[in-house]
C-alpha cells in the first residue's frame, strides 16, 4: 500500500480528479476510491494492510463526472475482476447495451467498468487471464493503458498498452508498473517499455509481453537515469516557480555541445540526416498541441526568417483529420514536452505511414514519440512538474534556433552572422538569470491586474507566438479569460471589446516594428485600455500604464526567449494572488494521453 500511494502522488503532477486503489489479500480485494486529491485516499485507508499486490490510478474524468462511484480502480458486476485504465473506450456505449441485454449491471457510467465486464466475461470462457485480456481488447476501439487483477489469481497482473504508456519495472523478487518512469525510480531502474498491441503478464519474479495474438516478443530490460527523473521543489513555494528559475541551466543544457565554434554553426547529432539530405527539404512543418503548437510557430518564424526556408506550424490536433498532403520535400517536427501527447503521436504515425520524415522534439529520453520517431532534437530541459510547461518552452525554443542556425549555415547565413547569433545565445543565460532577479517587480505588476476578469495579449511576427503563450499560461493557471492576437488584427475587430476593464499586454521587441506597435497601443488608450508592456526599451514608457523592460539579447533570434519570462512571472504572481492552485490546474492534466 505505501508503494501505491507513493506512486500515485509522484503522478500527481499530471492532473486528475479522483484516486483509488484496490488491494489483493485472502482471495478478495478492499477497494477504496475517492474524488479528489490523493491526500484523501491516503486518510481514508487503514495505516496497515498486509497485502502483496494492488493497483492504483489517478483519474481524469472522460466519460462520467468526478465522484467517488466513477474513481478507479473498477470492478466487474461480480467483483472478481478489477482493473485501472488510462485512456477512452470509444465503443463504451455499443458494449455497455450489450453486456446489459446479457444480464451485466454497472456501478459507474464509466467507460473503463465496461472494459472490466467484457474482460469477465471473456475470462469465464476458460480461465486463461492473459487470454480473457486480449479477447477484450481485440473487442474495443479507442486507446488505454491497463492493469488487471483476479481475485482467484494472486500475484498475477496482466498489463496492455494502445497509445497510452505502460512501464514495467523489473526489481528484486517483484514487479512493477506504471504510465510513468517518475513513480518507478524509487523501487527500480531497470525498466522495458509496452508497445502498441502488446500486453504482459507479471509475476513477483517475471514478465512475458505477447501481442492480441499470443505471440510472445522478447525485449530486455533498459537503464533509466533515476537523477534525470526525481525531483523536489526546494525551498521554492511551487514547482512552477522552481522551474521558472531553473530555465538559465536549463538552457545552458540544451545548448551544450551543439555550438560549433569554428564553423560558427550548430551540431545535432540525433537527427541522423547527413547535410545532404537536410539541404533537399523545401519546407518545414511543425506539429504541436497547447504550448508545444505555439513553440513551433514561433520556431517555424526562426527557420524561415534566419535559413530563408519556408516553414509553419500546425496543430497536431487537427493534423490526421484533414487526410494531409505529406510531401517528401518537407521535413516535419513533432514537439512534446512528455512525448506522449496522443495527438502529436498519431499525426506521426500519419506521416510514417504516408511516407514522410518525421523527427522528435522532446524532454523524455525513451518516451512514446522519441521512439516512434527515432530520431530528432531531445530538450535536455531535466523533469518539469508543474502541469503548465515553461522550461521547456524555453529550451524549445532555443532548439529550434539552434536548427535554424544549423540550417542557415548551409544556405545562406554568413560566418558573420553565424558568430552572431552564437554570441547570442551563448550569452542568454547570464541575461536572464539578471531578468529572474527582478521577479518581485513582475509581482507587484501581477498585484495591479490580478482582479480583472479578461486581459488581451497583442504581438507581431514572433511577439504573437509569444503572445499566445502569455495568454495561455495566464488562463492555465489564474483562470483569467486571456486572448491573443497579432497586434496588426486589433482594429479589424478585437478593439471593439477594448474598454478600462480590459487590459492589454503589448509584446514589443526592440525591432523595426517598434512604432507600429506604438501606434496600436495608442488605439488602445485612446479607448481607456489599461495597458502593460514587456520591451527591450523605454522607448513607449510614456504611452503605456506599466513597462517591463528586458534586456535586447544580442540578436532577433533570441529576443523571443527574453521576453518570455516575464510573461511566465506574471501569470504565476496573478494564479497566487487568485487563490489559484498554481502547481496543479483544474481540469487540465501534464501528459495528455488521450484524444
Amino acid at each position: 500500500m505505501p508503494i501505491l500511494l507513493e506512486g500515485l502522488s509522484r503522478l500527481e503532477y499530471r492532473g486528475y480528479d479522483s484516486a483509488g486503489v484496490a488491494l489483493q489479500k485472502s482471495g478478495k480485494f478492499d477497494l477504496v476510491k475517492r474524488q479528489g486529491r490523493v491526500g484523501e485516499l491516503r486518510a481514508a485507508l487503514p495505516k496497515r494492510n498486509a497485502a502483496t499486490a494492488g493497483i492504483g490510478h489517478t483519474r481524469w474524468a472522460t466519460h462520467g463526472e468526478p465522484s467517488d462511484v466513477n474513481a478507479h480502480p473498477h470492478c466487474d458486476d461480480t467483483g472478481k475482476i478489477v482493473i485501472v485504465h488510462n485512456g477512452i473506450v470509444e465503443n463504451a456505449q455499443e458494449h455497455r447495451e450489450g453486456l446489459e441485454a446479457r444480464g451485466h449491471s454497472f456501478a459507474s457510467d464509466t467507460d473503463s467498468e465496461v472494459l472490466a465486464v467484457l474482460i469477465a466475461e471473456a475470462y469465464a470462457v476458460d480461465e486463461d487471464l492473459a487470454a480473457a485480456v486480449r479477447r477484450a481488447l481485440q473487442s474495443v476501439a479507442g486507446t488505454y493503458g491497463i492493469a488487471v487483477m483476479h481475485c482467484d489469481r494472486p500475484g498475477e497482473l496482466i498489463v496492455g498498452r494502445n497509445g497510452s504508456p505502460v512501464i514495467i519495472g523489473v526489481g528484486d523478487k517483484e514487479m512493477f508498473v506504471a504510465s510513468d518512469v517518475s513513480a518507478l525510480v524509487p523501487y527500480t531502474r531497470q525498466v522495458v517499455h509496452l508497445e502498441d498491441g502488446e500486453i504482459a503478464t507479471l509475476s513477483s519474479k517475471s514478465y512475458e509481453i505477447q501481442d492480441l495474438h499470443a505471440t510472445v516478443t522478447d525485449r530486455p530490460v533498459a537503464l533509466i537515469d533515476a537523477e534525470a527523473v526525481l525531483a523536489t521543489k526546494g525551498d521554492h513555494a511551487h514547482f512552477t516557480l522552481k522551474e521558472i528559475h531553473e530555465q538559465p541551466d536549463a538552457l545552458r543544457r540544451v545548448m551544450q555541445g551543439r555550438l560549433n565554434h569554428r564553423f560558427n554553426t550548430a551540431h545535432f547529432g540525433g537527427l541522423n540526416l547527413e547535410p545532404r539530405e537536410l539541404m533537399a527539404f523545401k519546407r518545414i512543418k511543425i506539429l504541436g498541441c497547447g504550448s508545444a503548437y505555439i513553440s513551433g510557430t514561433i520556431g517555424a518564424s526562426m527557420i524561415e526568417r534566419l535559413a530563408r526556408l519556408p516553414a509553419e506550424a500546425e496543430s497536431a490536433a487537427e493534423f490526421r483529420y484533414r487526410n494531409p498532403i505529406i510531401d517528401p520535400d518537407t521535413l516535419y517536427f513533432a514537439v512534446s514536452q512528455s512525448g506522449e501527447t496522443y495527438d502529436t503521436l498519431t499525426a506521426v504515425q500519419e506521416i510514417q505511414r504516408k511516407g514522410g520524415t518525421v523527427l522528435g522534439v522532446v524532454n523524455v529520453v525513451g518516451s512514446t514519440i522519441a521512439r516512434q520517431c527515432g530520431a530528432g532534437m531531445y530538450l535536455h530541459a531535466g523533469p518539469e512538474v508543474a502541469v503548465v510547461s515553461t522550461k521547456t518552452f524555453t529550451n524549445t525554443l532555443a532548439a529550434f534556433a539552434l536548427f535554424a542556425l544549423y540550417l542557415g549555415r548551409m544556405r545562406d547565413v554568413s560566418p558573420a552572422e553565424g558568430e552572431r547569433v552564437i554570441e547570442a545565445l551563448e550569452a542568454l543565460p547570464a541575461q536572464m538569470e539578471a531578468v529572474i532577479e527582478r521577479a518581485e517587480d513582475f509581482h507587484d505588476i501581477a498585484k495591479r491586474y490580478a482582479n480583472f476578469d479578461h486581459a488581451y495579449f497583442i504581438g507581431r511576427c514572433e511577439g504573437f507566438g509569444l503572445a499566445q503563450e502569455g495568454a495561455l499560461k495566464l488562463k492555465e493557471i489564474s483562470y483569467l479569460h486571456a486572448e491573443a492576437y497579432a497586434a496588426s488584427e486589433l482594429k479589424h475587430g478585437p478593439l471593439a471589446l477594448i474598454d478600462p476593464q480590459t487590459p492589454t499586454f503589448a509584446i514589443v521587441p526592440n525591432d523595426d516594428l517598434v512604432k507600429k506597435n506604438a501606434s496600436t497601443i495608442a488605439e488602445i488608450r485612446t479607448r481607456k485600455g489599461p495597458v502593460v508592456a514587456i520591451a527591450q526599451s523605454d522607448e513607449i514608457e510614456a504611452e503605456v500604464d506599466d513597462l517591463v523592460v528586458v534586456p535586447i539579447s544580442g540578436h532577433w533570434l533570441t529576443d523571443s526567449i527574453m521576453l518570455l519570462l516575464p510573461l511566465q512571472f506574471i501569470a504565476y504572481f496573478v494564479a497566487l494572488e487568485r487563490g489559484c492552485d498554481v502547481d496543479k490546474p483544474r481540469n487540465l492534466a501534464k501528459s495528455v494521453t488521450v484524444e
